[in-house]
């Protein structure tokens, strides 16, 4: 079954797959909106409990969900992937109440690494962040035919 899968239905099973198991990501209120090939979007609302001593968002909250992100489309073709290394440049404040959405795109992709481009835009379109990262590719499956069925339960 697992074989028979499209790439973009793959993709979807992988952001399942590392969703199902990320509390963190759960705790603060992340939502998948969308993961296919190389890519994702995932999105959080700044809750009152995450802002910082000036009242803005926390920058490492902003940082989390880009990362979740960024986690999201570099195990999207079905290969463990961890960052190697990633950065964030900050360009404006989100704000309490922000509705904040995260799209990772894929830059480049070997055997062995990954280069994502990762933006954090407000509910206006207006970029908060960007980050880049860089994933290792550890070769082996994140969805076998061991576990597929465990994923495929209540897919849409």
């Amino acid at each position: 079954m697992l074989d028979s899968l499209d790439k973009d239905a793959l993709a979807r099973l992988c952001g399942k797959a590392l969703f199902n198991h990320d509390s963190a990501s759960a705790a603060l209120g992340i939502n998948i909106a969308e993961v296919t090939p190389g890519h994702a979007t995932a999105s959080m609302e700044v809750r009152p409990e995450m802002v910082n001593g000036l009242d803005i968002c926390h920058g490492g909250l902003i940082f989390t969900l880009a990362d979740t992100t960024f986690a999201l489309a570099c195990n999207s073709h079905n290969m463990v992937a961890y960052a190697m290394g990633c950065h964030i440049e900050y360009l404006r404040p989100a704000l309490k109440g922000d509705h904040l959405t995260a799209r990772a795109t894929e830059m480049d992709r070997t055997r062995n690494t990954g280069s994502y481009v990762v933006s954090v835009a407000n509910q206006d379109d207006k970029i908060i962040a960007v980050f880049h990262g860089r994933s290792s590719n550890r070769g082996q499956p994140l969805i076998t035919h061991a576990n597929l069925n465990e994923f495929m339960e209540d897919n849409d």
